[in-house]
């Protein structure tokens, strides 16, 4: 298979933890639409494979309407050779969602939605800098519901430096009642270039204990496996048959084609091409005709790190025997070697010619996997 992803890169409000290219003057947003439109006529047929996934991230895709939405997705699949995707996810932002704007965007063909709650304690919603109470989150994901969509997904973040741990219980409990099918829950991250990074640097800015962080991913993980969900990768829960199969394209190394300031692609090989991270630039190229992103050929060690990276943050793990096949005898060695000491301690498993990071350990995949990776 393949996946389309269209990168949306507006905000009306900056998030202190964000370091996603967007931007929060949305003067040119009606000639983004149109650049977008034409990179992807530029780009028809580039993929071989004609596309089951299409996913508008960001940034804030609804800031779009729900027909501008529909345009670029219909442009995709005049190019493409669609007739319907499988999977069509939209994220939003909890105040953006209106009755008559969700039922636009079912008529557009939508039917994932990916809703960026990330807590439901104003408190922590104001830490960040998010432009939604709690309760327009609550408000939001029942007028979804109501609205007709199943497939939904909401983000949260754990791992504040504030945040108690009967507030992260009582936030998936939440969760859980609402009976959605998919969660998706990221451990803060002090990133370079974001505000809490500055704050950092200052001293103003304390991360959260390791001691804290692995009791709230112990709580999140007894949680929703109780719950009957399935751990199937670092960040992400679902239930059965609620995967998020275009991300889930990414972790399995299919190619996908991105299109938008800042989009990244990749063939499924070894080329990788990433568009320019500035609206303005972009914006410009794509109507002087002139080169809008630059490229890169993968070496085999690079594609052997690629699988690696991608392939242990899932729950089906690194396939061995791929790795024999694909990279040689020199690299499929080299893993074995190098995660003797980790299966001795409980932190990798092999069985069925795979090697996995027990869900448990997750948490720790960082460590892990940097010392699996091959380094010339």
């Amino acid at each position: 298979m393949s996946a389309v992803y269209i990168h949306i890169p507006f905000c009306k409000q900056l998030c202190y933890y964000c370091d996603f290219h967007f931007s929060v003057s949305l003067a040119r947003k009606t000639e983004m639409l149109a650049a977008t439109v034409k990179e992807i006529q530029i780009r028809r047929g580039e993929l071989k494979q004609i596309p089951e996934t299409l996913y508008f991230g960001g940034g804030t895709p609804s800031i779009y309407s729900a027909d501008e939405l529909k345009m670029i997705a219909d442009e995709v699949k005049r190019n493409f050779g669609v007739n319907h995707f499988r999977e069509f996810t939209v994220e939003v932002n909890p105040d953006d969602l209106s009755e008559k704007y969700l039922e636009n965007l079912q008529n557009s063909g939508v039917n994932r939605l990916s809703i960026g709650v990330q807590s439901f304690v104003d408190e922590h919603l104001q830490f960040m800098n998010r432009r939604h109470t709690a309760q327009q989150a609550i408000e939001c994901i029942k007028t979804a519901q109501k609205a007709g969509f199943k497939n939904i997904n909401i983000d949260l973040i754990y791992g504040l430096p504030q945040l108690k741990l009967q507030q992260w219980r009582r936030t998936i409990e939440i969760f859980l009642d609402f009976d959605i099918p998919h969660l998706s829950a990221y451990h803060l991250g002090i990133e370079p270039r974001t505000v809490f990074y500055k704050r950092f640097e200052k001293g103003e800015l304390k991360p959260a204990s390791e001691k804290s962080s692995m009791k709230q991913y112990e709580i999140l993980e007894k949680m929703t496996s109780d719950a009957g969900f399935e751990h199937y990768e670092i960040s992400n829960f679902a239930k059965r048959n609620y995967y998020s199969i275009h991300n889930t394209a990414y972790w399995q190394g299919k190619p996908y084609a991105g299109f938008g300031a800042s989009a990244h692609s990749y063939d499924g090989n070894n080329v990788r091409r990433w568009n320019i991270a500035n609206n303005r630039k972009y914006i410009d190229a794509l109507n002087t005709n002139q080169i809008f992103w630059e490229s890169e050929n993968l070496s085999l060690a690079e594609c052997y790190n690629d699988y690696v990276l991608t392939s242990l943050r899932t729950a089906w793990g690194a396939d061995i025997t791929c790795i024999k096949t694909k990279f040689g005898n020199k690299f499929h060695d080299y893993l074995l070697k190098q995660s003797q000491r980790f299966i001795q301690q409980g932190l990798l498993t092999v069985s069925d010619c795979r090697i996995k990071i027990p869900s448990m350990y997750f948490l720790l995949s960082d460590s892990i996997i940097r010392e699996l990776l091959w380094a010339e």
